[in-house]
């Protein structure tokens, strides 16, 4: 399956391959309106350099970016923040209150994932994170309006997978930039039966009751586009809602059948995953179907029994 690195999807919203992990795995957005720019997530360090080929390809000053925006402080989506703001002067970082001063000071992040990842490991991910001054950190509250140069932006507290995790609702585009609040739905999770969406319960903040409410908000706006970290654009429908919901729920169930034994809940979700996918992934073998859902297997086991502790 070929993964275009930029992708052009209208309404002024461009989607580039943040590159993380292997290519359709994360992505970040650029926005444009009437050539000013904002950037929501920033994949890590290693995206720089083809955000950086695209502006020019485009004849994008720096100056025109006014805003760097990551959904949360998770390295996935905020890894590249500090990097972008080195390159854009006269940009603002807008953060949920309770991710800036990790912006500002990174350290703990950067402790906790190289004791995941290891050194070698974390270099490789996600490679040099820069501090941030304050002065160009604003925090963003709960439906509070940003102006993009005519453009209203909506940002809305959307706790669950994380409690400084916030959306972002586009007007124009009749879109949400979920970050990881819709789940994920790779390239290779798309089928003519619709596509497959994944939740995404990583450590050490999911919390089901706030995940249901989140999904409830962002489908309340009437969505038609969702805009995914992982990874880019689905269509909103509510079978999709549905089969998320469904699933968050049946992860709750699992969790308390099977916690605190990690590995027999990892294999249930997995389980679980695929019996879902074979329903749409018609003749896919079943060990390409688990090759799909191990990278979140792991990291969704983890955020349940953390829940459950």
């Amino acid at each position: 399956m070929e993964i275009a690195s930029v992708s052009d999807l209208g309404a002024g919203v461009t989607c580039l391959d943040a590159h993380y992990v292997k290519p359709g795995v994360a992505c970040f957005y650029l926005l444009e309106e009437a050539r000013e720019f904002a950037v929501i997530e920033t994949g890590n360090a290693h995206s720089v350099p083809l955000l950086m080929q695209h502006l020019e390809q485009r004849g994008v000053t720096a100056e025109q970016v006014r805003y760097v925006i990551p959904t949360h402080v998770h390295l996935d989506h905020a890894g590249g923040a500090g990097a972008m703001m080195a390159r854009f002067p006269e940009a603002e970082l807008l953060v949920h209150p309770r991710g800036a001063r990790h912006m500002a000071d990174p350290g703990k992040l950067i402790d906790s994932a190289k004791m995941v990842y290891g050194e070698e490991a974390f270099t490789a991910l996600y490679g040099d994170i820069m501090p941030i001054a304050v002065e160009r950190i604003r925090e963003i509250e709960d439906g509070e309006e940003l102006d993009l140069n005519g453009r209203p932006l909506v940002f809305r507290h959307t706790r669950g997978h994380a409690n400084h995790h916030m959306c972002i609702w586009d007007a124009r585009s009749q879109g949400w930039f979920t970050g990881d609040m819709f789940g994920v739905s790779y390239p290779w999770f798309q089928f003519a039966a619709g596509d497959f969406i994944l939740p995404s319960t990583t450590p050490t903040q999911f919390a089901p009751e706030d995940y249901l409410q989140s999904l409830d908000l962002l489908a309340s706006y009437q969505p038609q586009r969702m805009f995914l970290t992982h990874f880019g654009e689905r269509a909103y429908t509510e079978q999709g809602a549905r089969l998320l919901r469904d699933q968050v729920l049946r992860y709750c169930e699992l969790g308390r059948e099977f916690a605190p034994n990690a590995e027999a809940l990892q294999a249930a979700l997995s389980d679980y995953a695929v019996s879902l996918l074979s329903e749409m992934a018609i003749d896919v073998p079943e060990e390409t179907l688990r090759e799909w859902v191990s990278l979140d297997a792991p990291l969704n086991t983890q955020g349940l029994l953390h829940w459950l502790s």
